[in-house]
């Protein structure tokens, strides 16, 4: 089913553009259809029946005295000709003449008109009448019957109103400029990344900045105390531990050897949970060039007699994350294909929008309906993920994609296309 989109700006600035513009044009539009009606129909209509006062009164000394006629129609600033014959009966007008349909139709009530030409000469209107001594012809100076152009009242309505325009645009992004810091605060901090924010603005857009500066310092302030306690913890657990890898090493025991392992396997969980407890809060933010940083982890896989083999790497991947995060996140990938398949595939794919790093290998893989659970910690999803067997606690999965999280992106789970096992994705936006 296609979904339907509203043609309407989504960006809060373009929404209230549009809410400033709109009534503005509808203003002037509203305006401007009455203010041009009125005054070329309304004001053509009034001096077209003045002229008619004047017209038929030389009409009437033309039929009566004749030779009176011409020094009239100069006192009046007509120019006549008698007789006078057009070859047409019609009027004639462009149709976009809003005024001189108005002073036609008053004319013809008010006088004995044959036709009216307005084509002729723009500056000029001919009328031709029928008199009791024959046609005659009297011109007209067209302003003199019509409205003027308003021309320059419009200009100046639209020049002002983009002057209006402007201003108010100004006003408009001084208020929505705090919305956006805000908004890009947020974002930043939702991608693990602290910037600078000072609350500014309205009165409501102050009050949304200063309850995201509390949020912001009350979690901060949960992480510091987090981490100062596992801190704390993993010094208090890591001694005794010790000191019993240390007896046990001097011990002649036959048993002492699997009570030493079972020590060391201790050890190993303590790390795991520590490393997902502990996250990456503590790492400072860096533009780094994560090709390089694939590289390295393959390399150190590799060293460690990983099977491990690199795929198509993007050079130049530069993109501000937790080096050594990511690099945890990409470790546990690497380790849980190698642990779960005879070969892994590590490949970093780049897009306009996002950055993919990629894990396959040729395992058993997670089926879809468990992918999900995969990512909750200590998920087991079977008796050869068992951590006495040689499996690991649950962890790995679950603590790439809290660092994928706290990076802004996400872990997906997929089949690989050509290896048949998982296809792990961390996906993190540029």
């Amino acid at each position: 089913m296609t979904k339907f989109r509203t043609p309407l700006p989504r960006s809060l600035y373009g929404r209230a553009a549009l809410i400033l513009i709109v009534p503005i044009l509808t203003i002037q539009l509203v305006f401007s259809l009455q203010f041009i009606q009125r005054h070329y129909e309304g004001v053509t209509e009034q001096l077209s029946r003045g002229v008619a006062l004047e017209l038929g009164y030389l009409i009437n000394i033309y039929e009566t005295e004749p030779e009176r006629a011409g020094s009239v129609a100069d006192a009046l600033d007509f120019e006549l000709v008698a007789p006078a014959d057009w070859g047409f009966t019609t009027d004639r007008r462009d149709f976009w003449d809003l005024s001189g349909r108005a002073l036609i139709q008053t004319l013809d009530a008010t006088l004995p008109l044959r036709a009216v030409d307005l084509q002729y000469d723009n500056r000029e209107v001919r009328l031709l009448f029928e008199t009791v001594r024959g046609p005659i012809n009297i011109e007209v100076n067209r302003r003199r019957v019509s409205a003027s152009n308003p021309h320059q009242l419009l200009v100046l309505m639209i020049i002002t109103s983009i002057l209006m325009t402007v201003i108010a645009f100004l006003f408009l992004s001084n208020q929505l400029r705090p919305i956006a810091r805000l908004a890009r605060a947020a974002e930043a901090f939702g991608k693990g990344r602290t910037i600078p924010y000072r609350p500014r603005g309205a009165l409501e857009v102050r009050a949304a900045g200063n309850a995201f500066l509390d949020m912001r310092h009350r979690i901060e302030r949960y992480i510091e105390q987090r981490t100062l306690m596992l801190s704390g913890i993993s010094h208090d657990l890591r001694t005794p531990l010790t000191r019993m890898k240390l007896e046990l090493s001097m011990m002649d025991d036959p048993g002492a050897a699997d009570l030493l392992n079972d020590v060391q396997e201790m050890e190993r969980l303590v790390d795991e949970f520590l490393a997902f407890s502990r996250g990456d809060a503590t790492e400072v933010v860096t533009r780094v060039d994560v090709s390089g940083l694939v590289d390295q982890v393959v390399a150190n896989a590799r060293r460690s007699d990983q099977p491990v083999t690199a795929g198509h790497i993007e050079q130049g991947a530069m993109l501000l994350i937790r080096p050594q995060a990511v690099t945890r996140a990409l470790e546990n990938l690497v380790n849980n294909a190698t642990r779960y398949g005879t070969k892994a595939r590590v490949s970093l794919l780049l897009s306009d929008r996002a950055m993919r790093l990629v894990v396959e290998d040729d395992g058993p893989g997670i089926p879809a309906e468990r992918r999900e659970e995969a990512l909750t910690p200590f998920s087991r999803l079977g008796s050869e993920r068992d951590p006495n067997r040689g499996g690991g606690v649950g962890l790995g999965l679950a603590i790439a994609a809290d660092i994928a999280r706290s990076h802004g992106g996400h872990l997906r789970l997929s089949e690989s296309p050509d290896l048949g096992g998982l296809r792990a994705e961390i996906v993190l936006a540029r």
